[in-house]
């Protein structure tokens, strides 16, 4: 719940602000800038029989502790009416004796609760009866905003502004209109407040949120908060939790045609990179995902030294600050060797009992960047063995789909496929169409045929389902239904189940987003050439050769029956064919010299339909020095295979 605490802590200080209090501040403004101790003595204005539900966060969880604990600590004295008003007309409850007792500590690696925007519209609760209905309006209504600004006057500027963030709050929580009264008697106050340009940069931020949220980019506040920021960060003082608040303010409110916002990011930029040694691990992951949010993907310096600062710091990243490190970077396209390392180092015994959205957060980034992590990914096997039921269908999907797509298959493969099998037995009908097919498409790159539930995505039933979502099936589905059916065809001889019907068939497995196989790599290609061609005496040999099935060979010779080459005008009299794959880099996982699952299951697949498969990957081709190594290289690849096929 949002701390009514927080509010009314906040607006008791202002009311009751006396000369005596200037010693102690209204309000001790934590390094965030948010409200958390309030020391002051509380009296409270209230009516009979209020009851406020349904109010969304506005401080962060941690903050409302902190008050809720600090308010009913105090003692409340009696009620005084309301001036100018009846006493059965409610203005403010006596949140704190509503409060219930502190909760328990919040582990330091669970997820805090979520919410779609820290300000929410208040909403009567359905149900409520008259008599509980807080008359919230009144408070706005009679001179109570008045008497708050007034006596805010003379608070020191960051608690004024901090006061003043927190009335606009309440405005936002409780949905009063921008062209208010009330609202505009504040506005004035803000403005008159900023012109003096002596507030701090974390009021100014809070203050700017709160703007935002009630006005949107168009407001006068916002506009002359950006302006005071702007100032202090061309001074170059931030301290690294100033500078993450700045970033979360511009990402709500930045103009990417304004120059003063576009220069204001740059230095912001600058000054961060000198205070990357200072941030904690919730700054970098805020400011991070205030980058994604900004698209500045262009700030490749900044995000690399966050990320190396990330991996330095690592174990000390919660659950959801991991999420949002990863989240981000992989919006932002980066991977770090480093940071991989810290995570293999600090994440394996975190997933048996982390968030599940952890582990196919961390599954997916590692897919991604093409990182097969044999530590990361035998933790996740074991820990989807031990805890699948807590995971949800989108989460299971994710963690296969990345095991199959880098053709991992994991030590306890055997109990893993076996979960596996039971979580779809029992959770079928809860995987969407396409979420199932990834699932099992990724089962065969581990030579693991799903052949108990081939049958029903080939079945007419399902099929039609995978169509009535409201989208024509994109080449993705029907290319993996495609390899699908090919797998039982090839290496199913035992499956006699429906299949796929032929005019769903996709004709190329070949794609712009490269699902299924990865072209051939030029270069790689341009200096293989010269040494085959040398090597068979001519070019005895095509390049980019459509299959039957859909693969596309990268170099394809054709040999008799006696396992001589045979030139391109005698292919009519084939008898072998022999595919050479030239592998380049990209075929490989990231960090090993393993091919990617799509690749292995060509090789399989080619091979089952009577091809000599021979790889030539790029790591052992590029350490030849001269044109006669390369010969011999191929020959040593090439011709033992055609003496194979002569005896």
């Amino acid at each position: 719940m949002k701390s009514i605490a927080c509010i009314s802590s906040s607006v008791r200080a202002a009311c009751h602000y006396t000369p005596a209090c200037l010693s102690r501040g209204l309000i001790h403004a934590s390094p965030t800038g948010r409200c958390m101790n309030v020391d002051f003595p509380c009296k409270t204005v209230i009516a009979q029989q209020p009851c406020v539900t349904g109010v969304r966060p506005f401080h962060s969880t941690q903050d409302r502790w902190a008050v809720a604990q600090q308010v009913s600590n105090n003692p409340l004295p009696n009620p005084l009416p309301m001036p100018e008003k009846k006493e059965n007309e409610l203005i403010v409850y006596q949140f704190g004796r509503r409060l219930s007792s502190k909760p328990a500590a919040r582990p330091r690696n669970s997820r805090p609760p979520q919410h779609l925007s820290p300000y929410t519209p208040y909403t009567k609760p359905q149900g409520a009866s008259e008599d509980s209905e807080v008359n919230i309006r009144s408070v706005f209504e009679g001179d109570v905003i008045p008497e708050l600004c007034s006596r805010l006057a003379d608070a020191p500027s960051d608690d004024r502004a901090e006061g003043l963030a927190t009335l606009l709050g309440v405005c936002v929580e409780f949905g009063v209109e921008a062209h208010s009264p009330v609202v505009s008697r504040l506005r004035d106050e803000c403005l008159s407040h900023l012109a003096k340009k002596d507030t701090g940069v974390a009021p100014l931020c809070h203050l700017g949120e709160t703007a935002y949220a009630l006005e949107g980019c168009q407001s006068t506040i916002v506009t002359e908060v950006i302006d005071s920021i702007g100032a202090s960060v061309e001074e170059d003082v931030l301290t690294p939790s100033e500078a993450a608040r700045v970033y979360s303010l511009l990402a709500l409110c930045c103009d990417p045609t304004s120059q003063q916002h576009t220069f204001m990011l740059s230095t912001l930029h600058s000054h961060t990179e000198r205070l990357v040694h200072r941030l904690r691990a919730s700054h970098i992951s805020d400011i991070l995902q205030s980058l994604v949010k900004l698209q500045q993907s262009q700030a490749i310096s900044l995000v690399l030294r966050l990320s190396h600062r990330a991996s330095r710091i690592f174990k000390a990243f919660r659950d959801d600050e991991v999420i949002k490190l990863l989240s981000s970077l992989m919006i932002l396209g980066h991977h770090d060797e480093e940071l991989l390392a810290a995570m293999e180092k600090h994440l394996p015994g975190r997933l048996g009992e982390c968030d599940p959205e952890l582990t196919s957060t961390v599954m997916e980034y590692c897919l991604q960047m093409r990182c097969r992590s044999e530590p990361i990914f035998e933790a996740v096997a074991e820990g989807f063995v031990c805890h699948a039921e807590k995971h949800s269908t989108p989460q299971i999907a994710k963690q296969i789909v990345a095991m199959g797509r880098l053709n991992y298959l994991p030590k306890c493969s055997s109990l893993m496929f076996k979960k596996l099998e039971s979580v779809l037995s029992s959770r079928f009908s809860q995987f969407q169409p396409r979420s199932l097919i990834e699932v099992l498409h990724a089962c065969i790159h581990l030579e693991r045929f799903p052949i108990n539930y081939m049958s029903k995505v080939f079945s007419p039933y399902f099929l039609q389902r995978l169509q009535a979502q409201g989208e024509p099936l994109d080449k993705n589905a029907l290319g993996q239904l495609t390899q699908l059916n090919l797998s039982t065809s090839l290496e199913c001889a035992s499956y006699k189940g429906p299949r796929l019907p032929y005019y769903l068939h996709v004709k190329r497995f070949s794609s712009v987003d490269q699902a299924f196989e990865t072209p051939m790599e030029s270069y790689l290609y341009k200096r293989v050439r010269g040494p085959l061609t040398n090597l068979l005496g001519g070019q005895f040999y095509s390049t980019r050769v459509f299959t039957v099935s859909g693969y596309t060979i990268d170099v394809e010779l054709c040999l008799d029956e006696e396992g001589f080459v045979l030139p391109l005008s005698q292919w009519d009299h084939t008898y072998r064919r022999m595919a050479l794959c030239l592998d380049g880099q990209n075929r490989f996982c990231s960090n090993t010299q393993h091919l990617l699952g799509k690749e292995a299951t060509k090789r399989r697949h080619l091979r089952r339909m009577g091809y000599e498969v021979v790889q030539i990957p790029y790591f052992e081709f590029e350490k030849l020095r001269t044109q006669e190594e390369r010969i011999q290289y191929l020959h040593n690849k090439i011709f033992p295979t055609i003496f194979k096929f002569s005896h």
